[in-house]
């Protein structure tokens, strides 16, 4: 199983940004797909999770109504679009896949918000 995230950068605040996780070994219809983010001299924080049921989708309190994930099942790939992106959104963003056989993680795409 691989999860490879790209789209991270640089951003003024306001502004938006799209980051993509591309999956191998494993089907993103399947099952739950997530994205975290860490901050610098902080936890993992869970983002937002698409549930393999119904496409339902969950999102944490600090990005309700700015974040939307969604996935591409043609193209195996999960996104996270953000909008109006604030300084405090600048993190390391990790892609997460919960299978039967346990948790995968992809490498991380930096996420800078900044003026």
């Amino acid at each position: 199983v691989q999860l490879v995230e790209s789209g991270g950068g640089w951003v003024l605040p306001g502004g938006s940004l799209r980051v993509s996780c591309a999956a191998s070994g494993i089907s993103v219809s399947r099952y739950a797909m997530s994205w975290h983010r860490q901050a610098p001299g902080k936890g993992r924080e869970l983002v937002a999770t698409i549930f393999s049921i119904d496409d339902i989708t969950n999102y944490g309190d600090s990005v309700k109504g700015r974040f939307t994930i969604s996935r591409d099942n043609a193209k195996n790939t999960v996104y996270l679009q953000m909008n109006s992106l604030k300084t405090e959104d600048t993190a390391v963003y990790y892609c997460n896949a919960k299978t039967y056989g346990g948790d995968y993680w992809g490498q991380g795409t930096q996420v800078n918000v900044s003026s």
